[in-house]
């Protein structure tokens, strides 16, 4: 099995996904760089919106390994995760066999076992199959990052037909047998802790916990995609963001999303956060119907308390 050229120091690795773009705390470094040194699978849990997906995708530019992507679903099967047989193609070979088959009658019976086994070999070969995510990082001539995305959305059955993969990086088929991985993958499963995963599969992989970052935190990852917002703006923006986090909601703001805000606020020409122009835009970092009813209620009107008044009124009037 081939390996790709693996980090020194976790300082390395850190440095690495800055550069892509990720900053990363210690946790997500340490837990980065022992997945490439012990070749160990990494399972990132945490809320929806905290960067596991885009850890990733930046392990795969700072590492310049493709990234094969698994989104998974309710209902996902090995048809869609493994492999697939591709039955029409297989069908139009065995016609072709049968209509070139011309034994004489009296040898028809050993003629017909014979092609039948040579038909048998040909269709069941890598020639007529479907390669899927997982059989397509396990044969990958080449390193890639595998990424398994929301995994607690499937369920316990399909966590099982992963061990081989996670233990073993192979993936057995029964008509070809083992395919064995050619190069290691380095593979991130994802979850959004809906739901409590397998004991099988926890004990076979590292273990991040990814959560909203700090006020400090999520303002360097801020002026990073938008450098030229002003920094007190940036601020205040951040804190707002954590102000709405706080209230009950069912889809808190995410990462990206704040970053999208950030970049409205520098379209849009704003130089603060009143009332008036988040109400404008928070349609931006709140999705559902009952939550912007709800920071409207809490979040607005309090931004509108807090706005200074006119230059030579008093805020009494």
């Amino acid at each position: 099995m081939a390996e790709a050229k693996q980090p020194e120091s976790v300082a390395e690795v850190r440095e690495g996904l800055a550069e892509a773009g990720y900053l990363a705390d210690e946790s997500s470094a340490l837990v980065s760089f022992l997945a490439q040194r012990l070749g160990k699978p990494v399972l990132v849990e945490g809320p929806a919106g905290v960067g596991k997906t885009e850890l990733a995708k930046a392990l795969s530019r700072d590492t310049g390994r493709k990234l094969i992507r698994l989104q998974c679903y309710e209902g996902l099967d090995e048809a869609k995760a493994l492999y697939e047989w591709n039955y029409r193609k297989q069908l139009l070979r065995i016609q072709a066999e049968a209509t070139g088959d011309h034994a004489s009658p009296g040898r028809e019976a050993e003629a017909e076992a014979s092609s039948w086994e040579s038909t048998r070999g040909d269709i069941f070969s890598e020639d007529f199959l479907f390669t899927r995510p997982l059989l397509e990082a396990i044969s990958a001539t080449e390193p890639v990052v595998l990424l398994i995305d929301e995994i607690d959305k499937t369920d316990q059955e399909f966590e099982a037909m992963l061990l081989e993969v996670l233990s073993d990086f192979q993936i057995s088929i029964p008509e070809l047998g083992v395919i064995e991985a050619r190069t290691r993958p380095l593979v991130l499963l994802t979850s959004n802790n809906s739901r409590e995963l397998t004991e099988a599969l926890k004990r076979r992989c590292l273990y991040l916990w990814l959560d909203y970052p700090s006020v400090e935190r999520e303002l360097e990852i801020v002026r990073l995609h938008t450098p030229d917002l002003d920094e007190s703006l940036a601020r205040r923006m951040v804190e707002v963001v954590h102000m709405v986090r706080q209230l009950d909601l069912k889809k808190p703001p995410s990462i990206a999303e704040s970053i999208d805000w950030a970049r409205t606020l520098l379209l849009i020409g704003a130089d603060d956060i009143d009332r008036e122009t988040f109400e404008q835009s928070m349609s931006i970092i709140v999705k559902h119907r009952s939550d912007i009813d709800l920071v409207a209620e809490r979040v607005a009107v309090k931004l509108g308390d807090m706005t200074p008044p006119p230059a030579g009124q008093t805020s009494s009037g």
